[in-house]
């Protein structure tokens, strides 16, 4: 079974954004999050920043790209949760560790940390409403 034949198979809240809201939604965040994480690893690179500035956007980096192939690759709700709950907390470490080097970057994380934090909610529900279902 394809991935998005399993994803409509899932029980899930009845406020779950359409698969193409989803899409929309990471188009706008993914330049935000390629300028202002570029800039913070060349920042560091420069020697600007400590790398302790810079690791939770490793992390936070890693944690978002590998969400994809845990939920919809091997199909572990579980893991996602835990994996998204680690986007979600590294956001915040980013924000705070950025905040008195370059407030600007840690002001354009608002929107992904919105949007994440509903994201958070919506994959614990789905993992919840899914737990035991073969």
């Amino acid at each position: 079974m394809d991935w998005m034949t399993w994803y409509n198979g899932l029980v899930k809240p009845s406020w779950t954004p359409a698969p193409a809201t989803i899409g929309l939604i990471w188009q706008i965040l993914y330049p935000i999050i390629l300028v202002t994480f570029g800039f913070v690893f060349v920042q560091m690179f420069r020697g600007k920043v400590v790398w302790m500035i810079a690791l939770p956007f490793a992390i936070n980096l890693v944690a978002n790209l590998i969400f994809t192939p845990i939920q919809f690759g091997m199909r572990n709700l579980p893991l996602a949760a835990v994996d998204i709950l680690i986007v979600w907390a590294t956001i915040i470490w980013m924000m705070v560790a950025i905040w008195r080097h370059y407030r600007w970057v840690a002001i354009a994380q608002v929107p992904y940390f919105v949007w994440v934090s509903l994201a958070t909610v919506l994959q614990l529900s789905i993992t919840l409403m899914n737990w035991g279902r073969s």
